[in-house]
C-alpha cells in the first residue's frame, strides 16, 4: 500500500525513543515510517485503519511484548495478512524457532548494518506483494 509520495508503509514497534530514532534515520526516504512506542499504540494505530506495507516489532517490551503483540495484531481482522518482522536484541534458537512457528516474516537481530536492514525490508515487502 504505497503513500501518495510512492513509498510503502512500515509501521515500528519499540519502546525504546533511541531505536525508534535509529530505525527511521537508516529508512528516511526510502519508506513512509510510522512508529508505536508500545504494542498497545501499535493496536490502537491499526484499529484506526492503518495498514503498513510491514510491521517491525521489538520482543522485549514492558506491558504487553512483542509475542503478545503479535498474537493481538493477528487477531485484527483488517491486520490479520501483515507481514509482521521481530525487530530484537534476542537471538537465541528457541525464539527464532518460537517466530517461525508463529507465523513471523522474519527475526532481524539488532544490532543491525543501515543497508542490510533495508535489504531484508525490501525483499520482505517484495515476498507478501506476491503472495495471492
Amino acid at each position: 500500500m504505497e503513500t501518495s509520495n510512492g513509498l510503502k508503509k512500515l509501521l515500528i514497534v519499540d519502546d525504546s525513543d533511541v531505536q525508534l530514532l535509529i530505525v527511521v534515520n537508516i529508512l528516511r526516504g526510502k519508506y513512509d515510517t510510522t512508529t508505536a512506542k508500545s504494542g498497545r499504540d501499535a493496536l490502537t494505530i491499526l484499529s484506526k485503519g492503518y495498514k503498513p506495507d510491514l510491521i517491525l516489532l521489538d520482543i522485549l517490551m514492558p506491558d504487553m511484548d512483542g509475542w503478545e503483540t503479535f498474537t493481538r495484531i493477528r487477531d485484527l481482522k483488517a491486520s490479520k495478512d501483515i507481514p509482521i518482522a521481530f525487530l530484537t536484541s534476542l537471538d537465541g534458537e528457541k525464539e527464532k524457532q518460537y517466530a517461525s512457528r508463529i507465523g513471523a516474516a522474519d527475526m532481524i537481530t539488532k544490532p543491525y548494518e543501515g543497508a542490510a536492514l533495508i535489504k531484508r525490508i525490501e525483499n520482505l515487502i517484495q515476498k507478501y506483494e506476491k503472495k495471492p
